[in-house]
């Protein structure tokens, strides 16, 4: 244990730690204010952009290349986490205590300011080896990815500031895995929140009223539970599937009704939909409209959130990226599977811009615990993913 407390980098790992940069109203600034003191302390330079809002910044470490002309490598993490029941922690959730066994209980610890750490401390290796890199390197970190990142990752890649980086490859996050290989992620599944607005004939509770809300929605919820549980079937019988690999559906919001003997003009009911990488967008949402029309119509579909069909990032010879990543990990005879993400990241953003990107966080042999109670990672998987990303950074940045 005390070697962990004596470690600079896990003890710049827990500072980071430290800071309560919890959704829903980020203060930024005591975190840009480390990262400053990080950059001094690599020597390199830091800035500070607000593509979005000017209380949600994006701080960007560059290590500068011996061809800066090249493509560069972005190293991109984000600043928020989630928010916290901590009374159901058995540890604070922002102290960042180390237990015996060298687990770092914090909110944060594996989503995701492990990987951002991780990075500042590949390149501080690097820069004390005295490695040289065709490629620049730009550390950046992004706010409100928890919140799908509206003045964050969506606002920047859209900015002037973005394209002067010249980005040709990015690292993002990726998830634990309780198994000893590494997973990677190339894709995300599109997401959909899908808003149906029901509209029936109201009346009397006591009644028998024809085409009400609440048969409509009953037929809606049928056809959707028959499909999403068509998709727990083939993701059961395949064996080579994973959940990224399926189409999910959840309802996950029902309002309407003012009494409980009146029946409602009005129903809403909202769903979270992730479609697989092999769904057609335009079928899929014919179909939606077909079933409310099989409903007895009077459904409006609202989306809130309708992401487009996006190709995953290529996992072959023909990416020199993907090649050189594969080839330092195979150089620590370590093993990965390629993925499709079964959520979200800032990395559907980056794809949409036209650049290769791929999710990893080195955490194997770990229980998945991002945004549950008591997050933890242990001392020695975060060191040895100290150990990794310096091998596959200074492998992909000399592509």
């Amino acid at each position: 244990m005390s070697s962990w407390k004596d470690n600079q980098e896990i003890e710049i790992f827990r500072e980071y730690l430290r800071i309560p940069s919890v959704q829903p109203d980020v203060d930024y600034a005591p975190t840009v204010e480390f990262l400053k003191k990080q950059a001094v302390n690599l020597g390199l330079p830091i800035d500070v952009y607000h593509p979005g809002s000017v209380d949600k910044p994006v701080v960007v470490i560059t290590w500068l290349g011996e061809q800066p002309e090249l493509p560069s490598i972005m190293l991109n993490s984000h600043m928020d986490v989630v928010p916290v029941y901590a009374d159901k922690w058995t540890h604070p959730p922002f102290a960042a205590e180390i237990d015996d066994k060298g687990r770092i209980y914090a909110r944060g610890a594996q989503d995701m300011k492990c990987v951002g750490m991780q990075y500042l401390a590949a390149i501080r290796t690097l820069r004390k080896n005295g490695a040289t890199l065709k490629r620049t390197l730009h550390v950046t970190f992004m706010p409100d990815e928890e919140i799908s990142s509206p003045m964050g990752m969506q606002a920047f890649v859209k900015s002037e500031e973005f394209k002067k980086l010249n980005i040709g490859f990015c690292f993002d996050e990726g998830i634990a895995t309780e198994e000893e290989t590494f997973s990677a992620f190339y894709a995300e599944r599109s997401l959909w929140h899908v808003h149906f607005i029901i509209t029936g004939t109201a009346g009397h509770g006591s009644l028998l009223h024809q085409n009400t809300v609440g048969e409509k929605l009953n037929l809606m919820l049928n056809k959707l539970m028959e499909f999403r549980q068509s998709e727990i079937v083939r993701l059961k019988t395949n064996p080579f599937f994973k959940l990224g690999d399926v189409t999910t559906i959840n309802l996950t919001v029902i309002k309407g009704g003012v009494q409980s003997n009146v029946v409602p003009p009005v129903i809403e009911a909202v769903f979270d939909m992730r479609l697989a990488l092999d769904v057609d967008h335009d079928a899929f949402d014919r179909q939606l409209k077909s079933w409310c029309n099989e409903a007895g119509g009077g459904i409006e579909i609202v989306y809130e959130t309708k992401e487009p069909k996006l190709e995953g990032t290529k996992i072959d010879a023909s990416n020199p990226y993907w090649t050189a990543f594969e080839g330092a990990l195979k150089e620590l005879s370590l093993k990965i599977q390629p993925l499709v993400f079964p959520a979200g990241t800032d990395c559907c953003y980056v794809r949409a811009a036209g650049i290769s990107a791929i999710g990893f966080s080195p955490m194997n042999n770990t229980p998945v615990l991002l945004h549950d109670h008591d997050e933890f990672l242990q001392a020695d998987v975060y060191l040895k993913g100290i150990e990794i990303y310096t091998k596959i950074i200074k492998a992909v940045a000399n592509v």
